[in-house]
């Protein structure tokens, strides 16, 4: 699914190169955007005695983000969505389900455009919140901690006209939470959870 999204967002660019220059943006320039966000769970887990025998199903949902320009490079952006995931052992044994709120909020600096292309690279803080935690098997009740991670990011807006733009970014955040299963919470381990947020979307430039 990345692949179709970046492989759809590079002919776009390709389609848009003779799009001219876009001005640099003025201080307190809001850009909005929304994407579809292929999010691809990069995990590594040690839970009871046993090592690396947890995974963590992909999914893609929609997202919004703002972007507030501090002046024509540095801006400030937050990213809201939520999404659902399945979490297996390797072996194929269903652990539970569990939705994950993880808001994102970047300090940015955005390059002078270069061709039909306005780059821009991103880090800062992000919270995850795990909700509607359901559990399977044989384990039991599945118990999930909420904590603070760290995002980097690399993007680049494409204008199509002086308000309107294509978007691609992509997000690696750094996420841990401590996974464990029964009433008594006997069987307990950290799940490193980290995933790439892969995105293509559209926005408007206020």
């Amino acid at each position: 699914m990345k692949t179709k999204f970046l492989a759809a967002a590079a002919l776009s660019a390709l389609a848009l190169s003779s799009v001219p220059a876009a001005a640099e943006e003025a201080p307190g320039t809001i850009l909005l955007r929304l994407r579809a966000v292929e999010i691809v769970p990069d995990v590594s887990s040690h839970v009871g005695t046993a090592t690396g025998l947890v995974r963590i199903t992909d999914t893609t949902i929609p997202e919004a983000d703002i972007t507030y320009f501090i002046n024509e490079h540095w801006a400030v952006e937050a990213i809201a969505g939520t999404d659902k995931h399945s979490i297996y052992l390797k072996n194929g044994t269903s652990l539970g389900t569990t939705y994950l709120l993880p808001p994102v909020v970047s300090l940015q600096y955005h390059f002078d455009q270069i061709g039909p292309f306005k780059p821009y690279l991103g880090a800062g803080p992000q919270y995850t919140f795990f909700y509607n935690k359901s559990a399977r098997g044989a384990l039991g009740k599945l118990h999930l901690t909420d904590g603070f991670g760290f995002a980097l990011q690399a993007g680049t807006d494409i204008p199509v006209s002086e308000n309107f733009f294509l978007n691609i970014d992509v997000k690696k955040v750094f996420l841990q939470t401590t996974a464990s299963f029964g009433s008594s919470n006997a069987i307990a381990g950290h799940v490193n959870i980290n995933p790439w947020l892969i995105g293509t979307g559209v926005g408007v430039k206020f």
